[in-house]
């Protein structure tokens, strides 16, 4: 969902929480990012994914586990 600041939100609960990563917009509307930092910090922004910000509609989200890639600050592109 496009329009409701999602990535911004992601990108300042990542920053606030001291993970990296990006998040950016697909052309199908959907989301992607990728988190990188403690295991807790990353569970906790999964799970703002399930609901997303004020006004977002999450139909579902796809977790995908990857080997870190020693990401640094948080991108939105």
């Amino acid at each position: 969902m496009q329009g409701v600041y999602f990535r911004d939100t992601l990108r300042r609960h990542a920053l606030a929480a001291g993970v990296a990563g990006w998040a950016r917009n697909n052309r199908d509307g959907t989301v992607e990012a990728v988190f990188e930092g403690a295991p807790d910090a990353v569970a906790r922004l999964v799970d703002l994914c399930r609901t997303g910000p004020r006004g977002a509609r999450v139909d579902r989200i796809d977790v995908i586990e990857e080997s870190p890639e020693g990401l640094s600050g948080f991108r939105i592109g």
